[in-house]
């Protein structure tokens, strides 16, 4: 399967665009925002959990990230609910299992760097965001490499951050408010990617809050 693989392409996703599939695992659905491959893929991928759900143990052969949007995730390992960003590189093994109240998260699968080994977990809803540079943006740094940099930024009502071009490429997902920019709003829930060298300049009327990942997607 490829979805949405030319990277070269700007691509959003907004929540009315949602197509839910049901994944092999029983009470688990997925809405594919891009993938190169079948059930061993290279994927980013909104997955939802019915409660008391669960998937089997499985190793991450290229690592794993994901972010909580609703409910709990948890594994053997802990309880994540929602608001935490979770790392598991390339090799490490779980087993995931979901409480009464079901889970949403957002996963990027095998997009690891062999050398990136940092595995942990960040509740970002008790993580101290640190003024930006720029007036009514405030961020919080979840993990950054060479190459690689995500980071959770929220805007105040009437913030804006420049014109400015993603020279490595960039993706976002709106979890809370509306971005703006020249070509169109994005409520909650939208997910966009910006490929490598596209310029914009986002802004907010009512405020947001946004999950990025930037510098990944150079050619």
């Amino acid at each position: 399967m490829r979805l949405r693989a030319d990277f070269s392409k700007r691509e959003v996703v907004r929540p009315e665009d949602y197509d839910w599939r049901a994944s092999p695992a029983s009470g688990v659905s997925r809405m594919m925002l891009d993938r190169i491959g079948e059930e061993v893929a290279r994927a980013t991928t909104i997955v939802r959990f019915d409660p008391d759900s669960a998937f089997d143990a499985h190793t991450h052969g290229g690592g794993e990230e994901y972010l909580v949007l609703e409910g709990v995730f948890s594994d053997e390992h802990g309880d994540y609910p929602a608001g935490t960003y979770v790392r598991n590189p390339i090799g490490t093994r779980h087993r995931p299992h979901i409480g009464p109240e079901g889970a949403t998260i957002l996963v990027k699968l095998c997009q690891f760097a062999e050398d990136d080994q940092a595995q942990f977990a960040i509740d970002t809803r008790k993580a101290v965001f640190h003024p930006g540079q720029l007036s009514g943006v405030s961020e919080l740094q979840l993990h950054r490499v060479p190459g690689e940099e995500v980071r959770m930024i929220r805007l105040q009502p009437g913030a804006e951050l420049g014109h400015h071009v993603h020279h490595g490429g960039a993706e976002l997902l709106v979890l809370e408010g509306t971005l703006e920019d020249e070509s169109g709003s994005y409520p909650a829930g939208t997910w966009v990617r910006l490929p490598q060298g596209d310029a914009h300049t986002p802004r907010t009327s009512e405020g947001c809050l946004l999950w990025i990942k930037t510098g990944h997607l150079r050619a």
